[in-house]
């Protein structure tokens, strides 16, 4: 076979990003687009030596989740990987994917299923999967989106989403992605008819050339405040005060810049400039307030967001004594969350504007059993450990995909607390830390995903691990 060459395959299974998988003769070939139980026809486009890439031509045979996609763009734009797929079917994928990691890279051997509890009943030290947490609505759930600001075919500008693996921007149809607040249109349109009035140059990577690179668009659901942040390249927004009048009467409650002009797929610079409001907006999750700059890490999701953190608090078990570490603790959302019930937290983040933020947020909701340390956490709690002879009774770790840094591993195992509860959002990495732990005197006790990010093929997962031997 040969690039282009068509051919049909039934798809078997799906990888983790929702590619369908199918074989022909033995060679594995890896299908965007196509879902587990589709027969389809494809069209060979790279080829190694024992698997290959394909594009879908077209569903011969459909499968029986196969559904509608809601976005005419969702094939093209890649952000929503499996909106034809049922939601069920999406929860049950999620499941499963992270179901393999744990056992072919974590080597759980006595994982089963939230199905196979049965199976598992006569299983020394087995642990069932709790079932996973899906959303009442898969829709609108995001509070935050980052568009890259680009050219139509005519030179008008516009706003989208770049293709998969590419940087070929895709426009978003009627500038309302589903996945996003409704309101969202409101501030591109308004961003883009006000770069058409005064001649505002879209970005252009090729050269290096042009204005107006991204807008970051943020919504408090709670506070239905609303942030916009205009990401340049360059220090100067010509027209500065028309801008901040068209933002505040679409109804922008905090109005920034970012700069950024290096040559890079980073999309925020380092440096913001307030407009208009406080610099930031507020939103709460469960009973505590959070404070939101643009360069906050925050969850897009805070309806799942309370349930994730929910499930975190829940599996540390915390009785009030406790001393708690929050590893790669972002604004100190876990933090606080884990403050109402332990008797210290500590948290520790390498962004400064992130722990100034997480301070905030402790004051603002009377939290004064927390403390915020910046630095990388591979780095503070061995000094912590060794230098002050602090203590955790439980460690609480939300890396980011690359999961924990050896030597962060290596210092949680010698300060021994009695549990590590592991909030992942890549479940591969989630399986290798796991291991490392599970090698050194932990053992698995409970595991439950939750669905964050509804039509992609992202899943988070909580892990409570506690300690066997000293």
């Amino acid at each position: 076979m040969k690039k282009n060459d068509k051919f049909t395959v039934t798809i078997e299974d799906m990888g983790e990003d929702g590619a369908g998988i199918g074989r022909v003769d033995g060679y594995i070939w890896f299908v965007k687009d196509a879902l587990i139980g589709d027969t389809i026809e494809a069209s060979a486009m790279k080829m190694k030596k024992n698997y290959g890439f394909a594009r879908l031509v077209r569903v011969i045979t459909p499968a029986k989740g196969r559904v509608e996609a809601k976005c005419p763009v969702a094939r093209a734009c890649g952000g929503c990987q499996l909106q034809e797929l049922d939601y069920k079917e999406q929860l049950k994928f999620k499941e499963k994917k992270v179901y393999n990691h744990l056992k072919r890279i974590g080597g759980m051997e006595n994982l089963f299923l939230p199905e196979e509890a049965e199976q598992a009943a006569g299983v020394p030290d087995a642990v069932v999967m709790e079932p996973i947490i899906g959303m009442e609505d898969p829709w609108r759930y995001r509070n935050k989106a980052q568009y890259p600001i680009g050219r139509e075919k005519d030179g008008k500008p516009t706003a989208g989403f770049f293709a998969g693996r590419t940087h070929s921007l895709i426009p978003v149809p009627e500038l309302d992605c589903l996945l996003g607040c409704a309101e969202n249109k409101d501030y591109l349109a308004a961003v883009l008819k006000f770069m058409e009035d005064f001649g505002v140059e879209p970005y252009d990577e090729a050269n290096h050339k042009g204005l107006v690179r991204h807008v970051l668009l943020r919504k408090g659901f709670a506070s239905g405040e609303h942030m916009v942040c205009l990401v340049i390249n360059g220090k100067k927004l010509p027209h500065e005060k028309e801008f901040i009048g068209r933002m505040r009467e679409a109804g922008a409650d905090s109005i920034s810049l970012s700069f950024n002009m290096e040559k890079t797929n980073v999309i925020l610079g380092t440096e913001i400039k307030n407009l208009y409001g406080p610099g930031y907006i507020t939103d709460k999750i469960g009973n505590i307030e959070y404070r939101i700059s643009p360069l906050s890490f925050y969850q897009v999701n805070p309806v799942q967001t309370e349930r994730l953190y929910g499930t975190a608090l829940e599996f540390a078990d915390l009785n009030g004594g406790e001393t708690v570490w929050d590893l790669y603790c972002g604004i100190g959302t876990i933090s606080s969350f884990l403050a109402q019930k332990a008797g210290k937290v500590c948290g520790v983040e390498i962004i400064p504007a992130a722990i100034e933020d997480a301070r905030e947020n402790a004051k603002r909701n009377g939290l004064d059993n927390v403390e915020f340390f910046v630095g990388k956490a591979e780095e503070v709690l061995p000094e912590q450990y060794e230098k002050n002879h602090i203590k955790a009774d439980v460690i609480v770790v939300d890396p980011p995909r690359k999961g924990c840094d050896e030597l962060c591993l290596e210092t949680i195992v010698k300060m021994a607390p009695e549990k590590v509860v592991y909030v992942s959002c890549d479940s591969s990495t989630l399986a290798r830390d796991v291991k490392y732990l599970g090698e050194n005197g932990y053992e698995v006790k409970r595991v439950r995903t939750v669905d964050m990010f509804g039509m992609s093929g992202h899943v988070e997962t909580v892990v409570l691990m506690s300690r066997v031997s000293k």
